[in-house]
């Protein structure tokens, strides 16, 4: 296992508030490691100290390099979109990206035209940026973090505010600089429905505190879902999902609670049908990740 980012203990305080409290999160080389909280739990803040932009009051992170960097050598291997992505409005795409690059020592025009294809802004002309739809300000704000090559990508809430294709678009971009350009990506939201389609690990927070870290697997184990269902003849059903490859589930004398496939409650009532076994009731049982972090904040999901 290797980490790229790792922080231990890592605590800011400003002056009688706590903004993250003692935080040790561990972020994989090659992932996507989401971290789920609330407005004003600690999540813009954390990711602040990482990118240098506020310094710890105690506590430490640690940003190890594939080929045994330095830790100076890997600050600068870092991208950040924290808040607003400080874009010129009267600038194209290309100047704006021109501009971050000769920041950063970089004046490869064919490198940022490449950098503006990939995130989908590659045919945008010399279109001022004050004209751009959130999601092309954000997919824009993106590739200025990626200018200097990062191996790590900081964004925060990169897809709230954003309209169903905006929140697509920035989905599947992330999909792909994760698995075509290996970056590892550590991403804040307070949308966890849509965090749940990109992260592979988690970290909640919570009033500043880490309240648990886990990887998609388990938080979906803690989540248990699964599929309750009643026939009229339990013991042919048990056959029947047998002879579909579905083995974990249990059987208490009136329902069964199916663990696999929970996503294919129709196809198994539909296979039941073919067998003439009657469906008396199926349905999807468990918890949602949104419910589960509710549970665990001791928050109430209606408020």
């Amino acid at each position: 296992m290797s980490f790229i980012l790792t922080t231990d203990k890592i605590t800011k305080k400003y002056k009688q508030k706590l903004a993250v409290d003692n935080v040790s999160i561990h972020v994989e080389r090659g992932e996507i490691y989401g971290l789920i909280g609330r407005n004003g739990a600690g999540k813009t803040t954390l990711l602040k100290m990482v990118a240098g932009l506020a310094f710890p009051t105690s506590g430490s992170f640690t940003l190890s390099g594939a080929n045994g960097e330095t830790e100076a050598q890997m600050r600068k291997k870092v991208g950040v979109l924290i808040e607003d992505p400080g874009l010129y409005a009267n600038l194209s795409a290309f100047h704006n990206m021109k501009a971050k690059g000769i920041a950063y020592g970089v004046n490869d025009d064919k490198y940022i035209r490449d950098l503006l294809d990939f995130v989908g802004l590659g045919a945008v002309g010399n279109k001022p940026v004050k004209n751009f739809s959130l999601g092309m300000k954000q997919r824009l704000g993106i590739g200025l973090a990626m200018v200097n090559s990062p191996e790590l990508l900081l964004l925060d809430e990169p897809i709230n505010g954003l309209d169903p294709q905006g929140i697509a678009e920035v989905r599947n971009l992330l999909h792909r600089l994760c698995t075509e350009r290996h970056i590892s990506i550590l991403i804040s939201s307070h949308i966890l429905d849509e965090l749940s389609k990109v992260a592979n690990r988690y970290g909640i927070i919570h009033n500043g505190k880490l309240l648990a870290e886990a990887t998609n697997e388990q938080l979906m184990a803690q989540c248990k879902p699964h599929i309750f269902l009643r026939t009229n003849d339990p013991e042919k059903t048990k056959k029947v999902l047998s002879e579909m490859g579905i083995s974990d589930y249990s059987f208490d004398g009136d329902h069964f609670e199916i663990r696999e496939r929970v996503d294919q409650g129709g196809q198994i009532s539909m296979v039941l049908a073919k067998s003439d076994i009657q469906t008396l009731e199926i349905r999807s049982e468990g918890q949602s990740l949104e419910e589960f972090y509710f549970q665990l904040t001791g928050g109430n999901p209606h408020v």
